[in-house]
């Protein structure tokens, strides 16, 4: 049952409310949602414009309708003795009238307000003559109600002279805004329904553009959906439009990285079931024969501990070849900094860690290291030195000698590990670097050196294997030279003096 308030519907609301637009609607939205508003402010400003324009032609009429009207006026005595009189028929002003839908007034009166003629309800006026009249007349224009509508005023203030008298008549006459208002929501209609097609026609071009836009990506994702599972071939991006190729170049980048991954992956499980099976067998062989009794239990142990060894160490190298595999393609996604690490401190503690084995074979060994800080993996340094220095004790006879130099050669680190074994020949060191490609199957797995290769290479670096020869040409030894980008060296590193131990 669910409650109010539960958290499951808040997350169906959030997700609900997180749906992403599609690009038709994203489109639509944000071409026609400012088209619109546009259009709305250019209607109003349209009215507004085409209603001044009105009254700029339609004032023209009242000006007429007032100077008719001062025809019809006459005046006895001078100046403010003066008195007018005025007779004017409403039909007088039915010329003006331009159809039934508007009505006009009209007031005659002296400059003190007092009514001649026309309609005594019709507000008197109490304004000014502008400086600069729009006609060649005392005229003003203004805006008022009367008997509840609004209306047009013309105001004419006209001299009026006789062979009797002069005087001054205020004539004022109005019009209602009906065929006014009406001619301008025409031309406003008119206006809006053009306007209404055009964002139509936008809306219906966004639609059909969007539509073909994103044809590709619809076909994209079919290709996706009809591809069989495990499919990470690249993506025909040829065809593509050129928005869209960084977004099928990534993705062929990802899938090139998911391939790479799922090869490594089935490359491990493939070599671990082939390297662990044998072992295993062994081991069970090996238990088998100590409950039959067929070897003493003392030697049954040690066999078994050897195996167990054995599968140990082959398990720990292939985890540590995946990590440097998983490292790199880490690395290769997302680069980041790695603070430096000091090679010749790695290299002594590896060489002390190790001097048991060194100890129990009685070799000449010597160590001879110098400063050099490089961009690495601690632990990735230890694996390297680790397996060139254990592949080096094991192949060193007994009172052999084994050497180690680490000193900084122009902006490398060099490591240089030299032993004196029996050394490898030129076919064997072509192949030495593959995984499981051991110069002696019986003393290794062959992880050794593909480790350190896979090391090498993920820090920028190379590695090599050759030969020490004597005067006479005989080989005397190998050595593993190993060169790794550094970090600039402070003077005083390089002045400081070297650090032997034989």
């Amino acid at each position: 049952m669910t409650r109010l308030g539960d958290p499951g519907d808040a997350s169906s609301a959030g997700r609900r409310r997180r749906t992403p637009w599609s690009l038709r609607r994203l489109l639509l939205t944000g071409i026609l949602l400012p088209v619109i508003l546009l259009i709305a402010l250019n209607a109003w400003s349209l009215y507004q414009q085409t209603l001044a324009t009105l009254h700029t032609a339609y004032d023209r009429t009242l000006l007429a309708s007032a100077k008719s009207i001062s025809e019809e006026i006459d005046v006895t005595g001078y100046d403010e003795n003066a008195r007018l009189r005025a007779i004017v028929p409403y039909s007088a002003l039915e010329t003006f009238e331009a159809d039934n839908q508007s009505r006009m007034f009209y007031r005659v009166s002296t400059l003190d307000g007092e009514l001649i003629s026309g309609f005594d309800e019709l507000p008197m006026w109490h304004g000014h003559i502008p400086q600069r009249p729009p006609y060649a007349a005392l005229v003003d224009f203004y805006n008022d109600t009367f008997r509840g509508h609004p209306v047009r005023v013309a105001v004419l203030l006209q001299p009026v002279a006789s062979s009797n008298g002069r005087g001054m008549a205020v004539i004022q006459v109005a019009e209602t805004l009906e065929l006014r208002e009406t001619l301008a929501l025409q031309i406003l209609r008119d206006t809006l329904i053009r306007q209404a097609l055009l964002v139509m026609v936008v809306a219906l071009i966004v639609v059909i553009v969007v539509q073909r836009a994103t044809q590709p990506v619809r076909q994209l994702s079919q290709s996706l959906h009809a591809r069989s599972q495990g499919d990470l071939s690249p993506l025909d991006a040829s065809q593509a439009p050129r928005e869209v190729q960084p977004l099928l170049d990534a993705t062929n980048q990802l899938m090139g990285r998911l391939r790479r991954l799922l090869d490594n992956q089935k490359r491990f499980v493939r070599d671990a079931s082939h390297q662990l099976r044998t072992p295993l067998a062994v081991l069970k062989a090996q238990v088998q024969s100590a409950q039959r009794g067929d070897i003493p239990p003392m030697q049954a142990l040690e066999e078994i501990g050897t195996t167990v060894d054995r599968a140990t160490r082959v398990a720990n190298q292939m985890l540590a070849l995946a990590k440097v595999e998983q490292l790199r393609q880490e690395d290769s996604n997302a680069p980041q900094p790695t603070p430096p690490v000091l090679l010749d401190e790695i290299v002594r503690d590896i060489a002390l860690e190790l001097s048991p084995l060194i100890a129990e074979h009685d070799m000449d060994f010597a160590i001879d290291t110098r400063p050099c800080p490089v961009p690495a993996h601690e632990w990735m340094l230890r694996e390297l030195t680790r397996n060139l220095l254990h592949n080096a004790i094991r192949h060193t006879p007994p009172r052999g000698q084994l050497q180690i130099h680490v000193q900084a050669q122009g902006p490398d680190a060099m490591l240089s590990i030299r032993d004196s074994g029996s050394g490898i020949d030129q076919e064997l060191a072509q192949r030495l670097f593959q995984p499981f490609s051991a110069g002696n199957a019986r003393s290794g797995s062959g992880l050794g050196l593909a480790i350190c290769q896979e090391i090498v290479q993920t820090l920028g670096g190379r590695i090599a294997l050759s030969n020490l020869h004597d005067v006479d040409g005989q080989v005397r030894g190998l050595q593993a030279l190993v060169r790794l980008p550094m970090f600039p060296v402070e003077k005083t590193s390089e002045a400081a003096a070297p650090n032997d131990l034989a």
